[in-house]
């Protein structure tokens, strides 16, 4: 229900919105498409922008692995680029933000977009196991590579029907009471993400800085990652003129994944700066390496004449 989901927000707003003939609510006054794929009943300019960022901010990250994809295809040892400390940190902020979540009656467009994230974490999992599996080997397997491509196939069939699935139960779930020690494990499912979301950029800054090379690396995937942290912090921040009750205690309730989201973007700044220092490095190597075959043969012509010169 919309008072849940919005808990500030006036319950004659709600009622008038709503109407609940037999098994079906229906939305008076809110926006159809968003009621059919959030079950959110959305009636004002705000809560719109907060459903469209929501949806901006999902199509980032979505895209985001594109490019590291590609990247690790290109050269093949993806591997020794990405850290898997920052893979497993990932991987770990998004299953416990996804439970805080749930837990708490976040945002709709929150746990949808959480389950997204955990789309794109498996993808560039998958790839860093497969990559990891076959380098290692002396010999190419195909079974591997039909495994892979049935793990992303099954992948994606679940995330085409998990979201509306997940938007159901908790819509179910705001018409509960939830227990008060539930609501306390979502806040601290909801903080324990956002120490694994600043903790997954330090392996990766360290092994940038281990190799002084950031090769291998999409920087797409960090420039991405950093618009889709930005939208989805603004997607939660954008809803606070809608509310007719405490805007303190909603961003109170929203605190821990503000602080992942918009957290992770100042260390995503370090990644920025890694990737403009070690690119001029590896130019200047390569300027020297370009620079010594045109000197090479001047020196060897000039020792072959005065051989020649000599009586």
């Amino acid at each position: 229900m919309a008072t849940a989901r919005f808990p500030g927000k006036s319950a004659d707003v709600a009622a008038g919105n709503w109407s609940s003939p037999p098994g079906r609510l229906v939305c008076v006054n809110g926006t159809p498409w968003i009621l059919y794929l959030l079950e959110e009943c959305v009636d004002n300019v705000w809560e719109y922008c907060s459903v469209v960022i929501g949806l901006i901010s999902m199509f980032c990250f979505l895209l985001s692995t594109l490019p590291q994809v590609y990247e690790a295809y290109r050269n093949g040892k993806g591997e020794e680029a990405m850290s898997f400390g920052f893979l497993f940190f990932l991987f770990s902020g998004d299953l416990t933000s996804f439970a805080g979540c749930y837990l708490t009656s976040q945002l709709p467009i929150q746990v949808i977009t959480v389950v997204f994230y955990i789309f794109t974490d498996l993808i560039l999992i998958s790839q860093f196991l497969y990559y990891k599996i076959k380098n290692s080997s002396s010999r190419k397997s195909p079974v591997l590579k039909w495994l892979c491509f049935m793990w992303c196939g099954s992948a994606s069939l679940v995330l085409l029907t998990l979201p509306k699935l997940i938007v159901d139960n908790s819509a179910s779930l705001d018409t509960k009471s939830t227990s008060k020690s539930v609501e306390i494990t979502g806040y601290v499912c909801g903080y324990l993400a956002s120490v694994f979301y600043l903790s997954s950029r330090l392996p990766q800054l360290y092994k940038n800085f281990q190799r002084q090379s950031t090769e291998g690396t999409s920087y797409m995937l960090f420039a991405l990652a950093m618009m889709g942290n930005g939208t989805y912090g603004l997607s939660v921040i954008v809803v606070l003129p809608a509310l007719k009750g405490s805007k303190q205690t909603f961003i109170i309730k929203h605190l821990a994944w503000l602080i992942g989201s918009l957290g992770v973007i100042v260390l995503d700044f370090f990644v920025t700066a890694q990737f403009v220092m070690y690119r001029k490095n590896s130019s200047a190597k390569g300027s020297k390496l370009l620079s010594v075959p045109e000197v090479e043969p001047l020196l060897c012509e000039e020792v072959e004449l005065s051989l020649l010169s000599d009586p």
